[in-house]
């Protein structure tokens, strides 16, 4: 499923307009990007869990010419799934 998926499911599930179903989902994934962009996890109880992980600078080669190169510290998101979610997807 992709964001205008979502937004068509939301319209229809709600009866509201389009421009107004794209409105929420808009607001929700600005709130949960700037909330992780802030250092802050976000949990969704029963789905998953949005969290940064930071990462320490290290040592690493580029594949193209073998040279050392030091890859700067950073921080990526991390999803960690909800125990419902997983009964869910495994349901036989």
């Amino acid at each position: 499923m992709n964001k205008l998926e979502l937004i068509d499911k939301l319209r229809m599930s709600t009866s509201i307009a389009k421009p107004q179903a794209k409105k929420v989902v808009d607001v929700f994934f600005n709130s949960m990007t700037n909330a992780l962009a802030e250092g802050e996890r976000v949990e969704i109880r029963g789905l998953c869990t949005f969290f940064p992980k930071s990462y320490p600078s290290y040592v690493g080669r580029n594949p193209k010419t073998g040279q050392r190169v030091t890859i700067k510290p950073k921080k990526l998101p991390f999803f960690k799934s909800g125990k419902a979610l997983r009964d869910r997807i495994n349901e036989e």
